[in-house]
């Protein structure tokens, strides 16, 4: 017998105000004085450590690099399934998110490939409610 527990409603305020910008068309990565790129919350440059870290516009878009179908999912992803996920070349920073159409349905393996043009949204797990990073196919 399997139950699923829904997640507490924590904020984590880093990451989810990370996605409040994305969701409101204002996404940012953070970008020390060498030009590296992070995503929130950092407070030092993972590749060098520098400390002064200044919030960058995020591209329009990206291109997928890499991307795998999930046909069995973790508890938390289990009623999305299947789904895609990628990992998309967004400049200086790379974005790891569910790929979807605008209008929030998935799309098959079939339907993806390396190169693929795509923006970053937020989207929800079917399975928990929890917000997530969504690619939309441009």
């Amino acid at each position: 017998m399997s139950e699923h527990l829904e997640a507490p409603d924590v904020r984590d305020e880093g990451y989810d105000d990370w996605l409040d910008a994305v969701d409101a068309g204002e996404g940012f990565y953070l970008e020390c004085e060498n030009g590296h790129g992070s995503l929130p919350p950092r407070r030092v440059c993972p590749r060098c450590g520098a400390t002064d870290l200044e919030e960058t516009t995020l591209p329009d878009a990206g291109e997928i690099e890499t991307f795998t179908e999930i046909a069995v999912a973790p508890p938390s992803f289990v009623e999305d399934t299947p789904y895609v996920t990628a990992v998309a070349d967004f400049g200086p920073v790379r974005l790891t998110g569910l790929v979807r159409r605008a209008d929030g349905a998935d799309l098959d393996g079939e339907d993806v490939a390396v190169g693929m043009s795509v923006s970053a949204a937020v989207g929800e797990s079917e399975t928990t409610g929890e917000r997530a990073l969504v690619l939309e196919p441009r």
